[in-house]
């Protein structure tokens, strides 16, 4: 079961509660669920309980005990507790992993870098404005991106004369827009730091990393940090990520291994990858709705770093004299699925995604 499957499960006991008329509620358009920090019980935990305490005129624990009574045995769902003040927390039903597994490797090698694409936003019209600033409109345009890949109609549009250079970096506005109330509001940064001036210390693809990486009202670091070859540059890694799984997938071609989306990697590193791969679409689709570029930036450099870790703690190619098995192969298709997540999201993000570095 994905976050989205569980998130899905959730909200359809919300309306069933609803429907008979157990609880008195607005049903809301989606319920969030996130994974257990620390210390938290079970897999995943929602705080829908709390959402629909007031409009209920219940305690929020009294609305957990009504969710948690039609979420307990759904498919996928081993256990549901509640916790603190009306916490839901939901742990997994470990005999369903293989086939979500499957489920999982499966959609992704499908939909390649449109996976985690969705309709959150179907026939939204969504009009961007910015300043003539260049943070402003490279965040507007990746804004942009994320807003259609979950199905809104979006018109980006300058308050201005758009700088020229901004092409170069991919920017595209309309400068005819109506105005509207929506925009993308960031720190710009320091003055003198123009479009063209970025281009010619950084490129591209640094320049929007560099911009579109801390949060809006974080100071964007734009130094020579971001054209380091280490894996102290998060950009570097998240790339250098993506090229290795291309390696791998050139390797494993001369040997006559091929993925298998079918076979359950296993392994902490194995599983810990798989969960942030099935977070993509969750990830999507909140960066799209807060205007916040910089969630997808975080999720792909935490994609890169367990996938590093995944593959230091047990190659998905054969070592030396070992035949390709069905351990190579299931792990190759974790890979390839981790590759197809970074290319999609740096996509997402206007930068891209080399096979060599």
């Amino acid at each position: 079961m994905t976050p989205a499957d569980l998130s899905a499960t959730v909200l359809h006991a919300v309306r069933r509660a609803v429907e008979e008329h157990a609880l008195h509620a607005p049903v809301p358009a989606r319920v969030r669920v996130e994974r257990t920090r620390p210390g938290g019980r079970g897999d995943y935990a929602s705080a829908v309980a709390l959402q629909l305490a007031g409009p209920a005129a219940r305690t929020a624990r009294e609305v957990a005990e009504i969710l948690r009574e039609r979420v307990a045995g759904a498919p996928g769902i081993g256990r549901v507790e509640i916790t603190g003040p009306g916490f839901l927390n939901f742990t997994l039903d470990a005999s369903a992993g293989a086939d979500a597994h499957r489920t999982l490797m499966s959609r992704v090698r499908e939909q390649g870098t449109r996976y985690g694409h969705g309709d959150a936003f179907a026939g939204e019209q969504l009009e961007i404005r910015h300043p003539r600033e260049v943070r402003a409109a490279v965040t507007a345009h990746a804004v942009g991106l994320l807003a259609r890949a979950q199905g809104a109609l979006v018109r980006v549009g300058c308050d201005e004369a758009p700088d020229p250079d901004w092409a170069r970096l991919g920017v595209t506005v309309d400068v005819q827009a109506p105005p509207s109330t929506s925009s993308a509001e960031v720190r710009p940064v320091p003055a003198g730091a123009t479009a063209g001036e970025l281009l010619a210390r950084l490129g591209s693809d640094a320049t929007r990393w560099g911009l579109l990486r801390p949060a809006g009202h974080d100071r964007a670091p734009l130094g020579g940090e971001l054209l380091v070859q280490g894996e102290d540059n998060a950009l570097f890694l998240v790339r250098y990520a993506h090229s290795r799984v291309h390696a791998l997938t050139r390797g494993a071609a001369l040997l006559g291994c091929a993925g298998d989306p079918g076979q359950e990697a296993v392994g902490a590193e194995a599983h810990a990858l798989a969960a942030l791969v099935a977070d993509h679409p969750a990830v999507l689709a909140a960066a799209a709705r807060h205007h916040a570029p910089d969630r997808l930036a975080r999720h792909l450099e935490a994609v890169a770093q367990a996938f590093f870790d995944f593959h230091d703690a047990a190659s998905p190619l054969p070592v030396g004299d070992e035949k390709p098995s069905a351990a190579h192969r299931s792990r190759l298709a974790l890979a390839e699925a981790a590759g197809t997540v970074l290319a999609g999201g740096l996509s997402l993000l206007g930068i891209s995604a080399p096979r060599h570095l």
